[in-house]
């Protein structure tokens, strides 16, 4: 016991190493499964290639502006004083944004190629089974999920590591570990700048496609979804791959380190006296997060299913409790071991047990907005039936229903969240909320496992349908298609709630280090920002958007030029243009997504330099609750919709009669689910990087504009209040440090 004491920080980065050696083992016999006949190689080889060409142009500007960034990261590290006031920052901050970026484009590009390689895989097992396609595919979901959290863990633990040796770290509560953290959180801002882009380029692209594909092929042509026929398939099955698999990897990568970073800033303040040199506070979110990986990798041992008539929602269902259970009992013993009985922090005390408790309703509300999200978009439950209702009198009725079901299904997440923050900030303060977040994020590898899973069943059914294979297999692959659509929507909005949490945690931790103990609404310039950052998230939402209507539109003209010009194309004699829809998909979606990360990155620094850290404050306070709010209500209006239009697929009953596809409902559906696409897959989840990403960029810059030590008039006022107050507390009322806890 006493070795793993001494050697547990060395220990984080092996569990993250054993999550990508896993990944390894089940990306291996993936790619050792069956990929069907000639026709659907070269299908699945287009999708492939498309997914692949959209990422390397992607990757041409963001690292011309990840040289920028750190260039700019580089020069503020050189900077050792403001205003009388220590900086503790190194130049080293732009390695490790640069890592943060490599990282994490990585992680999106490991599960864009396991994808892309278990989607014609999956079709070819739903040849013979749906037990095998469910294999394959979750598979396919699981090599994501492993290498995005083993990435992290790996990543953030080597570089502790590596920062503790350089500043040479030798106290807890030193200001060289201050420099370290600091430093550490250029990996974070890395990896969420990345995710950001890669979240909105990859959204604006499968949206285009999508829509582009929905409105000629379907509506205007009358043909299947996935038909061979329409030029923009290849492009819309390319997108699901971009953006909810590529995208989603990256987001939940940002989600998994800006959480872990967050806690350990806040454990950082706190002083204790354990068994590894005061760092428990610091070390234990990485160690949670850690054997995360390992409770997750036991949990994809349950997904299975025995025979046809077998549910596979709830064996995926079976897998994600059981790692969060395994979660919470190894956090309990972790708990115990790692941190002393009594904590204090800001002068909120608390005990180790109490840690064990918040970490217990952070997986909690994780569960809880999952079991949430999917009854507000699964097919069969009353939201999504509600929809199908009112499709029968028309387009206009269809889409007031879905807008409906989207705002309301704001009010019981934003209950639970609410109840989550209080009761985690109950047990353990501002520690509490952070470790709870970090205990929701534990299970990243299963959560983004189950998301990932849908993208791949998706393609697998387009592919089965492009290439003409018995009803029975695209039976199957309809089947999981339709659980792989409530899963991600589950994890978009176990994806906004980890971010609500997180981006409290890093408010938090910008409060402590911009120096300022409360900010005051009453102050204009503060209610100013307040509004401001309410707007921000209607602001960017609009532009992705408009983003996806333009390329749409693109789309749209292409696909009508090709079945106006290419003769035999509906008589299957002639191969359309794919290229050239895949072409308008990634030029568009790289053009359209920098103003929304411009406007993500430059807004906290353009009003933290001018305004001050109290009114950055009432910025930041105003994005993450219109943003949790915005991406709440668009993520579930999205997929409610697009289930409403499946439901077709198998028949509905409206009024004791059944309609089907290319009836009048069925139509007023398509029109719903294409107004929703954007919603569900670009603006809705870009949400919570956003908020994260600001909250992120004024934790980097917080030493730079934080409270100086000469204070002006107006505040010598308002410390003289302060003082007056203290000393009725007990307090000597002059160290800064005593007056931040009376506060």
């Amino acid at each position: 016991m006493d070795f793993l004491q001494n050697n547990l920080i060395y220990v984080i980065p092996l569990l993250g190493l054993v999550g990508i050696l896993v990944m390894a083992v089940k990306s291996a016999w993936v790619n050792k499964q069956d990929a069907g006949d000639a026709n659907m190689k070269e299908l699945a080889g287009y999708i492939a290639d498309g997914a692949m060409a959209f990422l390397k142009a992607e990757w041409k500007i963001l690292g011309i502006f990840a040289v920028l960034a750190a260039a700019l990261l580089a020069y503020s590290g050189t900077v050792t004083e403001v205003n009388g006031k220590e900086i503790h920052s190194s130049w080293i901050i732009s390695i490790s944004f640069i890592i943060g970026a490599v990282f994490s484009a990585t992680a999106g590009y490991i599960g864009m190629k396991s994808a892309t390689k278990a989607n014609v895989r999956t079709t070819q097992a739903a040849r013979t089974s749906l037990k095998q396609a469910l294999k394959v595919s979750f598979t396919g979901g699981t090599v994501m999920g492993l290498g995005v959290a083993g990435l992290a863990v790996l990543g953030l633990g080597g570089l502790f590591i590596v920062f503790l040796k350089y500043f040479n770290v030798i106290s807890a509560n030193s200001n060289e570990m201050r420099t370290a953290i600091e430093v550490l959180t250029g990996f974070s801002l890395g990896a969420e700048s990345i995710a950001l882009f890669a979240r909105v380029g990859g959204g604006i692209y499968t949206k285009a496609a999508d829509v582009g594909a929905d409105l000629v092929g379907k509506v205007e042509a009358g043909i299947p979804e996935d038909d061979v026929r329409n030029p923009a398939t290849i492009a819309d099955n390319v997108g699901d791959n971009v953006g909810d698999v590529a995208g989603m990897g990256a987001d939940l990568f940002g989600s998994y380190v800006a959480t872990i970073l967050a806690t350990m800033v806040l454990g950082q303040e706190i002083e204790v006296t354990d068994s590894f040199g005061g760092m428990s506070p610091i070390l234990l979110p990485m160690v949670i997060c850690g054997l995360g990986i390992i409770a997750s990798i036991i949990g994809t041992w349950f997904v299975t299913i025995k025979d046809e008539k077998s549910n596979v929602q709830n064996a995926l269902n079976l897998g994600n409790w059981s790692s969060i259970i395994i979660t919470a009992v190894a956090s309990f013993v972790l708990v115990k071991w790692m941190l002393p009985e009594n904590l204090s922090l800001r002068g909120y005390e608390f005990s180790s047990i109490n840690v064990f408790y918040a970490i217990i309703v952070g997986l909690v509300v994780g569960a809880i907005m999952s079991i949430v999200t999917e009854y507000y978009t699964a097919m069969g439950k009353g939201p999504v039936n509600s929809i199908i209702q009112q499709s029968s009198t028309g387009h206009a009725t269809n889409i007031i229903a879905g807008l409906s079901v989207g705002m309301k299904s704001t009010v019981i997440p934003i209950l639970v969240l609410a109840g989550g923050i209080m009761s985690s900030y109950y047990f353990a303060g501002l520690y509490g909320v952070a470790i709870a977040a970090a205990g929701m994020m534990a299970t990243t590898a299963m959560q983004l496992a189950i998301d990932a899973f849908g993208p791949i069943a998706d393609n697998a059914g387009g592919i089965a349908e492009m290439s003409q294979l018995p009803p029975e297999v695209r039976e199957r692959t309809d089947n999981l298609d339709a659980v792989g659509n409530t899963t991600a929507a589950t994890g978009k909005g176990f994806a906004i709630a980890s971010a609500a949490l997180t981006s409290l945690a890093l408010f938090a931790a910008f409060v402590g280090i911009a120096g300022i103990s409360a900010i005051d609404i009453y102050k204009a310039p503060v209610l100013a920002g307040l509004f401001v950052g309410g707007m921000i998230p209607f602001v960017f939402s609009a532009l992705c958007i408009q983003a996806v209507g333009k390329a749409a539109m693109d789309m749209v003209q292409e696909v009508r030029r090709q079945f106006r010009e290419i003769p035999g194309i509906m008589e299957y004699k002639a191969k359309p243009e794919y290229e050239k829809c895949v072409a308008i998909s990634t030029q568009a979606s790289i053009r359209e997504m920098l103003l929304p990360g411009a406007i993500a990155l430059i807004t906290p620094v353009i009003v933290g330099f001018i305004f001050g850290p109290e009114v950055l404050g009432g910025l930041l306070a105003g994005v993450t609750v219109s943003g949790v709010l915005m991406g709440i209500f668009q993520s579930n209006a999205g997929g409610a919709w697009d289930n409403a239009k499946k439901s077709f697929e198998k028949g509905v009953e409206i009024n004791g009669e059944m309609y089907y596809k290319k009836s009048e409902p069925h139509k007023a559906s398509v029109t719903g689910d294409t107004v929703g696409d954007p919603f569900k897959d670009t603006s809705g989840p870009s949400m919570n990087i956003l908020i994260k990403l600001m909250s992120i960029v004024s934790l980097v810059i917080a030493p730079y504009i934080s409270i100086t030590a000469e204070p002006t008039t107006s505040s010598l006022h308002q410390i003289g209040k302060h003082e007056i107050a203290a000393k009725k507390n007990g307090c000597c009322g002059v160290k800064s440090s005593c007056l931040m806890e009376k506060q």
